[in-house]
Formats: C-alpha cells, structure tokens, sequence
C-alpha cells in the first residue's frame, strides 16, 4: 500500500497510509477500536475504495493493481480475507460453510486435497461436519472462519481481529494455528489484531495504526516490544 486513503461520505478513516508485506511473512497491524484496521483490510479487498493511494499485489511474479478490481477478481487473484466477527452462513452447516469457499477456479480443482487438509488442522470441525454453523461455539466458529478462508487455496491470507470474542486460552490456540496454517502452506499473512502480546508471538514485523495514520513501524518484535508508544497503548508503562 502506498499512500492510501480512504474513508466512508465525508468521513476519512485512512491517512496517507503506507505498508508492506514481504512473500512468507506474517506482519502485524496493530492498533486499538476505531483506528483504521478493518477499514485498510478492506480497501485491500476491494469492499472500500480509496480516495487516493496504490494498492499492489505480486504473485507469482506478476504485479496485480488491487484498487479498482471487484472483491471476486481479487479473491481469484489468490488473496483471501478472514473477517471480523466470522461472518459465517449460520443455517448451513460446517461442510456446506466450508465448500462455499471453494468457488473459485483454482480452489475447485484442489478442492478435495484443500477439505481433507480442513478437516485434518481442525479435527473438531471433521466431528461437527453437519452441525449449523450458527450453533458452533466462538472458538469453533473462528476454526471455521480460518478454513474456509483456506479452501479458496489462497496465496495471501488477511486476517481481521482473531481474537474478538474468545476466552484467553482459545486466543493462544487460534494464534498458534494461524502460525500453523502460515507455515504449513508458506501463505504471506497481514494480520490486525489488538492482542499485541498474542500478535506478537507469531509476527515477524507489525505496524502501529492511530487515528488513520500509520504511527510507528517495527522491523522486528524486539522493535516493537521496545517501542515507547508500543508501551504505552498496549504494556501501560
């Protein structure tokens, strides 16, 4: 992203906002409510347009200009959102939830490999596979948000406050399957999250968003853990 903002009427939510993500990173966006995150997440997917900026994504080798394209072209460019608040279809079940993800040309013909690699990372979702979404728990329904976002067979993987609306201990096991899922498929991941303990564990670098602007950029996590204002908004020190 360069450059980039955007907002809702005449409201403006982002600011001249700049940020990159390396092939087979996983890069934090960290900020509190009310910041921008959601709002960067989707100007990336084409849901919100910009005012202004570039918006780029290189895969396999080839650079795609994102700003403009619907969010179906960018999805079948291999770019893949897991939302905030999962946004599942709660009266169909888990297998009909995940198979919906499925759609485009090239997750179709690896559908088959995609559902059993599902069911395999989330054991619990195999023994639910007809159960309604709407009647999974938070911490299953945020597993069913993460694979059906796999099954588009993605290549860049956005991933929009995991942590919202679970217990402490089902946020140290999402984050730790976000790792996992990065790893076993070498999926380039931007993460938002306000957990900044949590995001940290498993990023390799992360931004600070405030009020629409980008604040402050850590090369590492030790950059990032001694930042002051990194130790203000999230440690209160």
């Amino acid at each position: 992203m360069r450059d980039v903002s955007a907002g809702y009427g005449s409201v403006q939510v982002l600011d001249h906002i700049s940020l990159s993500v390396n092939d087979a990173e996983t890069v934090a966006l960290l900020g509190t409510n009310g910041n921008g995150k959601s709002t960067l997440m989707k100007c990336i997917m084409g849901i919100v347009v910009p005012s202004a900026g570039r918006i780029t994504a290189t895969i396999d080798g080839v650079e795609h200009d994102l700003v403009g394209r619907a969010p179906e072209e960018i999805v079948d460019l291999g770019i893949s959102l897991v939302p905030e608040g999962r946004r599942l279809f709660p009266r169909l079940n888990v297998e009909e939830n995940l198979l919906l993800g499925a759609y485009r040309n090239a997750a179709r013909e690896a559908l088959e490999p995609n559902l059993a690699f599902c069911f395999e990372t989330f054991p619990v979702l195999d023994k639910r596979r007809r159960q309604l979404a709407g009647s999974l728990s938070g911490g299953e329904q945020q597993m069913l948000t993460l694979a059906r976002a796999l099954m588009t067979a993605p290549k860049i993987l956005l991933i929009d406050e995991p942590s919202v609306g679970l217990s402490p201990l089902l946020v140290i096991h999402t984050i730790d399957k976000i790792r996992e899922l990065k790893e076993r498929r070498q999926l380039t991941v931007l993460m938002a999250e306000q957990n900044f303990q949590q995001a940290i564990r498993i990023a390799d670098r992360g931004y600070v968003i405030v009020h629409g602007r980008m604040a402050y950029e850590g090369g590492s996590r030790e950059q990032l853990s001694d930042n002051e204002l990194v130790r203000k908004l999230y440690l209160g020190l």
